[in-house]
């Protein structure tokens, strides 16, 4: 008899779940009900959290831990990644920089900064590889890249010679960027900069006007780090700043794009590649995928979006679960052989997980005529 081959390849539920949990809970619950069904495990992610978990799950490597400055200045544990017999190192800024390492209160948005990110890419660098990754969704900051780039090397002055305080605010004072003391392994290593989205670095979609209030800054703060961002752009270079992905992670793409020789590449394009993804699909009968939210973005082919555009190239169905269904202009349920929302399914469990172990036991039971 063949058995039923299922690709599982879900993304982050933002907030409850990481893509590799999400997994998991999917695959226990088909296992519940149908041991018989062949499983192939391959959590998604787009170059925010998760990038790391994605690309160790995919390809061989090892995890290592550093302690790095996080976005407020207080110590955090954060992880990368080595891979490929240490030619590629994988950094995930929202394990240094992100916004789940921000206190629940006090903090000033205008003066989160991305040392710590940087400390991560000093830490690969060091190790000699060849190719870095740096996945930069999920941040909390909005400094243009100053943080990580000072921590390779760079100092940010104003004019009288005074390094700059640490922030996104501070650059409205930037006269010149000395790059004579960066990291020497900058000018060897090819440097991909992951993004999770297409903003530009300044106007209404950039990253201080539309992304800033996400991260704690009121409209007067938002003002000024767009002020200041433009400051950077005016004296680093104007060129880079217009780039899809450039404000990605507050600046960061910018950032190392501009001073760093980065090239901004789709983070989900990326993963997807590492893992063999299209091979993948080839496989299956079906693919089972998830999100947290289905909404305009995931039509538009961001994440389990692109995934289930790739399986309709080759005539495979894909089956989203999704923490909620958000019902606006610009969705498109077409894209999935079916949805399941997850806040309309009966549960007998309120933990994240378990909800969508169950989502996924009853539709595999469905499926199967269990």
């Amino acid at each position: 008899m063949i058995r039923p081959r299922w690709l599982v390849a879900p993304q982050e539920f933002k907030g409850t779940l990481r893509a590799a949990e999400a997994a998991n809970a999917m695959a226990e619950g088909v296992r519940s009900v149908s041991p018989e069904v062949v499983l192939d495990i391959a959590p998604l992610a787009d170059g925010g959290p998760g990038t790391v978990d994605a690309l160790l799950e995919g390809t061989r490597g090892e995890r290592r831990r550093v302690v790095v400055r996080g976005p407020m200045g207080t110590p955090v544990e954060a992880s990368w990644a080595l891979l490929d017999d240490g030619r590629t190192a994988v950094v995930e800024m929202a394990a240094a920089s992100g916004l789940s390492l921000l206190p629940t209160s006090g903090h000033d948005a205008r003066h989160a900064c991305t040392h710590g990110t940087g400390e991560l890419m000093r830490t690969a660098l060091d190790s000699g590889c060849e190719r870095l990754i740096v996945g930069l969704g999920g941040s909390a900051t909005t400094d243009g890249g100053k943080g990580a780039l000072e921590a390779l090397g760079y100092r940010f002055l104003d004019a009288s010679g005074r390094t700059l305080r640490p922030g996104g605010a501070s650059l409205v004072d930037l006269s010149r960027v000395d790059a004579s003391g960066r990291h020497p392994a900058l000018g060897r290593v090819e440097l991909l900069v992951a993004t999770d989205v297409s903003a530009p670095l300044l106007g209404p979609d950039g990253a201080a006007r539309l992304f800033g209030p996400q991260k704690g800054a009121d409209a007067a703060a938002v003002e000024e780090l767009e002020t200041a961002l433009a400051r950077l752009a005016a004296v680093v270079g104007e060129g880079p700043a217009q780039r899809a992905g450039a404000g990605a992670a507050g600046g960061l793409g910018y950032g190392l794009a501009a001073l760093a020789g980065g090239r901004l590449v789709s983070g989900y394009e990326l993963v997807a590649r590492a893992l063999g993804l299209e091979r993948r699909v080839l496989l299956a009968d079906v693919v089972l995928t998830g999100e947290g939210q289905f909404d305009r973005q995931t039509s538009l082919g961001k994440g389990p979006g692109a995934l289930a555009q790739l399986a309709r190239e080759h005539g495979t169905q894909v089956v989203l679960f999704a923490g909620s269904v958000r019902r606006e202009d610009g969705l498109n349920p077409s894209l999935f052989h079916q949805v399941v929302d997850l806040s309309a399914a009966p549960t007998t469990t309120d933990t994240p997980a378990g909800i969508l172990r169950e989502a996924a036991a009853r539709w595999a039971a469905a499926r199967l005529g269990h």
